[in-house]
């Protein structure tokens, strides 16, 4: 790819973010987080978004650098104590302004290696409390939010270690750009044509109103219950202004909300999770009643234990998501150590709080009457990968039928 192209494809990936992930229009407030070393792409979206309408672009810098020292040095008060004009500024945003929000992902996998898991683990359950607005407008679809890439130099390294770093880095975008189909003639029209082939399968799912999911694989056998009236979406959202928007650039999955209390049985990993910026791998976890009774991980045990540990719904599903094997991001035999791109190579669920729009009526309840209706409510919501071409899915109906939905990893 010459620096040409390269510039040509980077300005086409930022005009798709805009137009197609967060849908901009005349007037809306868009807050963009990304790292310091991807101040070009920064730039280029900052710049598009303006064109779209955008009455304000606000940046929110990050650093793998800083926040390792912040973990490994700060004090033990500054960890747990949010500042509340953070509440406030995050609360403004949502309340307010109704702000649109891009999340560019580029950490290494393990950039937070080596500082105490427990430290990171207490940060982030802070976080999560403080910023309950913004995490529970995202789950409800009240705003548009997209989450999506940039091929951070340490995190292509991990992912092509055989390479040296620059062209680890040029086969990164290359995998990017090719996943996210700006290597096509028009990516806007692509991807509303995969919308649709999305849609379309969450509404034959929907048809079905399945009462639960029977996994089976090798070290997994495991019933997942669906609540009544839950919803199967795709790739597309609606947001409270019936604005249409991409939550995640790749994605070829469709997704519903689990019921947290109906699920028994052993599942087990198919790929690494990376979570607090450390490595989790050879995951292992036991139900009963719908609650994590048993888990183990042949790597990044202590983080996993940290994890689960976040509130009571973090041992509990959030989310139950489908991804045929066949995929273009599971065929390229990538591991990207990267949830955005691994998720939409195979089946995953996630532990946590459960997306409200995925039940009907949801994003108009209370979270009591979402926890009632089977919803689970936390304040961290993590996708791990489940699936593999050797996966089988039954759906089971309120009369006992069984319908198959997936055979040997692929849609039945």
């Amino acid at each position: 790819m010459t620096d040409q192209t390269f510039l040509q494809n980077l300005e086409k990936y930022a005009q798709l973010i805009v137009e197609v992930g967060v849908n901009v229009q005349k007037g809306h407030t868009v807050v963009l987080t990304a790292a310091v070393d991807q101040a070009p792409l920064a730039r280029m979206i900052t710049k598009k978004a303006y064109e779209q309408g955008a009455a304000e672009v606000i940046l929110q810098w990050t650093d793998d650098t800083i926040n390792k020292e912040f973990f490994l040095h700060a004090a033990d008060d500054r960890l747990t104590d949010i500042p509340q004009w953070i509440v406030d500024r995050g609360d403004d945003w949502i309340l307010n302004k109704e702000a649109s929000r891009i999340s560019l992902v580029s950490s290494s996998p393990d950039a937070l290696a080596g500082t105490d898991a427990d430290r990171v683990a207490k940060y982030q359950a802070a976080s999560g409390k403080a910023l309950k607005t913004i995490r529970q407008a995202t789950q409800a679809n009240k705003v548009s939010w997209t989450v999506v890439a940039a091929a951070g130099l340490d995190w292509a390294k991990k992912v092509f270690p055989d390479l040296e770093p620059a062209a680890a880095q040029a086969k990164l975008w290359e995998e990017i750009f090719k996943t996210t189909r700006v290597d096509q003639a028009d990516p806007v029209a692509a991807w509303k044509a995969h919308d649709e082939k999305l849609a379309t399968k969450a509404a034959e799912l929907n048809e079905q109103q399945f009462t639960a999911l029977h996994y089976t694989a090798p070290g997994t056998d495991i019933t997942i219950g669906l609540p009544k009236n839950h919803l199967w979406e795709g790739a597309g959202s609606f947001n409270s202004r019936n604005e249409k928007f991409m939550a995640n650039m790749p994605t070829e999955e469709v997704f519903t909300a689990p019921d947290s209390r109906r699920v028994d049985g052993v599942i087990s990993s198919t790929k690494p999770l990376s979570y607090a910026g450390n490595i989790i791998s050879g995951m292992k976890f036991t139900f009963k009643d719908g609650k994590v009774v048993d888990f183990s991980a042949e790597e990044g045990q202590d983080v996993l234990a940290k994890l689960l540990d976040t509130d009571e719904g973090a041992k509990h599903l959030g989310e139950v998501a489908l991804v045929p094997d066949p995929s273009p991001i599971s065929q390229s035999g990538i591991i990207f150590f990267n949830t955005l791109f691994d998720e939409n190579a195979s089946n995953h669920l996630a532990f946590g709080s459960a997306y409200a729009f995925n039940l009907a009526g949801g994003t108009e309840m209370t979270e009591e009457e979402l926890a009632a209706a089977g919803l689970n409510r936390s304040h961290t919501h993590v996708d791990f990968m489940v699936g593999s071409d050797q996966m089988n899915i039954d759906g089971i109906k309120e009369d006992g039928t069984r319908v198959p939905v997936f055979r040997n990893g692929d849609w039945a």
